[in-house]
């Protein structure tokens, strides 16, 4: 592996959210990746091009703000989002990972479109801006964390989970699991992880199924909140069954279609997509168009898990986190298996915490 320091000293501008608030400052680059690049483009949406990019290997990277007597390198947040994909966006571990920017604001949490109960009343949620993964959380991205976890202390219920491929969700994770390879993806970072095991907020949880304290201002990895879920999913549209509009299609994500609706456009049946290397029938991370905050497969692929307690009605206000217990983890989104209904941006489900399923996976938040 090569690492290469970018001869281009960049100094950005960056724009945060709607010209809300800017951060300006002098920031170096490097490239550790299988052969020597250069930096040859830095756009005005952050997107980064370099030269040698070669299909299906890893890119690592990263940025410091001075180069004097400090090795805390960190890995590079894409700001702001860009509404598609492109091979050589920055992201964490290969280019198929990157984090946009959700700008602070309120929306309407629920419809009343469809009639399901726990969808109603809407209320109004205000939320604070965020960064979240623009796709799933890969089977290959899922590996490198892990990897470096169990030689840190960390140990999962699950040894391993699946995937097809390295380029495919993970799925079978379980929501202890998704937590603590949060925290492990932090502290890989160099951030400050998000979730204790103790009051003080000075035992990083590593280790067992155990109650936990979440320190909210720390900038590390951690799940959505379920309002984080939804005002992300919508992609800033207000009153659409779905991140694009009212009608879906098999065009536009990874659901096992019933045409039983006059939204569901189909074809009927598991999406061909899908299907491709058999089950489970899952599509590759960035395969369908993002919505407006350039987020991917936040209707269908797989179920995401979100940090809530399940409980109804919905909590407005202002970033709002759910019960305080519970039986049941709050998961969004749909998956391949499901039909239509299931893919809303307003439809909830939920399952108990230890379940790992090949149709359930999830996507990383960090707080601004």
């Amino acid at each position: 592996m090569k690492t290469i320091l970018c001869n281009l000293c960049l100094a950005l501008a960056v724009v945060i959210g709607n010209n809300e608030s800017a951060a300006q400052g002098t920031h170096f680059f490097r490239i550790t990746g299988p052969a020597e690049s250069d930096i040859r483009t830095f756009q005005a949406d952050g997107t980064l091009v370099w030269s040698n990019t070669l299909p299906g290997t890893n890119y690592l990277i990263q940025t410091i703000s001075s180069l004097s007597g400090t090795t805390n390198w960190l890995n590079f947040i894409k700001v702001p989002a860009a509404s598609g994909m492109n091979t050589n966006r920055l992201g964490d571990y290969n280019s198929t990972n990157v984090l946009a920017l959700i700008p602070a604001g309120s929306f309407t949490m629920g419809d009343a479109l469809d009639n399901e109960a726990d969808a109603m009343p809407t209320v109004s949620v205000t939320v604070s801006a965020f960064y979240m993964d623009v796709n799933l959380v890969t089977h290959g991205q899922w590996q490198l964390v892990f990897n470096w976890a169990t030689n840190h202390g960390y140990k999962f219920d699950y040894n391993s989970t699946g995937g097809k491929s390295d380029n495919q969700p993970d799925v079978n994770v379980g929501w202890w699991d998704a937590v603590r390879w949060c925290n492990a993806r932090s502290e890989q970072a160099g951030l400050s992880p998000v979730y204790f095991t103790d009051a003080g907020l000075t035992q990083v949880f590593n280790a067992g199924d155990v109650p936990l304290f979440v320190n909210w201002t720390n900038r590390g990895y951690r799940l959505p909140t379920e309002a984080e879920w939804e005002k992300a999913a919508r992609g800033g549209l207000t009153g659409q069954r779905f991140p694009w509009g009212n009608t879906v299609s098999e065009a536009q994500a990874n659901y096992n279609s019933d045409t039983d609706t006059n939204y569901d456009l189909g074809p009927k049946g598991f999406n061909t997509a899908g299907e491709t290397g058999g089950s489970p029938y899952t599509t590759p991370a960035g395969y369908f168009p993002a919505n407006g905050y350039g987020l991917t497969d936040m209707a269908g692929n797989v179920w995401e898990w979100c940090w809530d307690w399940y409980g109804t009605p919905y909590t407005g206000g202002t970033d709002p986190r759910g019960p305080a217990s519970g039986t049941y983890r709050v998961v969004r989104g749909g998956d391949w298996a499901n039909n239509a209904f299931f893919v809303r941006c307003a439809d909830r489900n939920a399952t108990v915490p230890n379940n790992g399923a090949s149709n359930l996976g999830y996507r990383c938040v960090r707080g601004f």
